[in-house]
């Protein structure tokens, strides 16, 4: 007889309660059971940084956690950032800027971005590559992403300078 468990957490803000195996993984948990199919999972070592969403606003690799070390805990995927009339600035600087080539490794690089600028919201280019560092991309050379990381920071510091009406 498997043994399952239950589940009980938030994802893009909707509580999910499910039984699962104790051995999911969480991109599996998301792909899979939610149809949160904006997660990629492509080493499966957590090497290439595309399977990355945000645990308590904090970066992970969901291909190396199990699905009940989320458990009590609120995940954000590249679904959660934005949607398709409203893009989150991010996503928004990085159409913008071209920041995208075949998009396979975006959804990771979104949600790193995110979490990162929350950190530090006027980075420099020296920062910005080094919390890249840890996502890969076979499709470009990082310079357009670069420059989308550095208008999504410019354009949240300029939102942040408005007057107030």
């Amino acid at each position: 007889m498997r043994k399952l468990f239950d589940l009980a957490l938030t994802v893009n803000g909707t509580r999910h309660e499910q039984a699962v195996e104790p051995r999911t993984l969480l991109s599996d948990f998301l792909r899979h059971d939610l149809g949160l199919t904006g997660t990629h999972v492509g080493c499966e070592h957590g090497v290439c940084g595309a399977c990355t969403v945000l645990l308590d606003g904090e970066p992970v690799r969901s291909c190396l956690l199990f699905a009940v070390q989320a458990h009590g805990h609120s995940v954000t995927t590249v679904e959660g950032l934005g949607a398709i009339d409203q893009l989150h600035p991010v996503q928004e600087a990085f159409r913008q800027a071209h920041g995208v080539q075949c998009g396979f490794c975006t959804p990771g690089i979104l949600t790193t971005v995110v979490a990162f600028l929350e950190g530090n919201p006027d980075p420099s280019e020296e920062e910005i590559r080094e919390a890249l560092s840890g996502n890969l991309c076979r499709c470009t050379g990082y310079q357009h992403i670069v420059d989308a990381v550095r208008l999504a920071a410019q354009t949240s510091k300029t939102a942040h300078e408005q007057p107030a009406r």
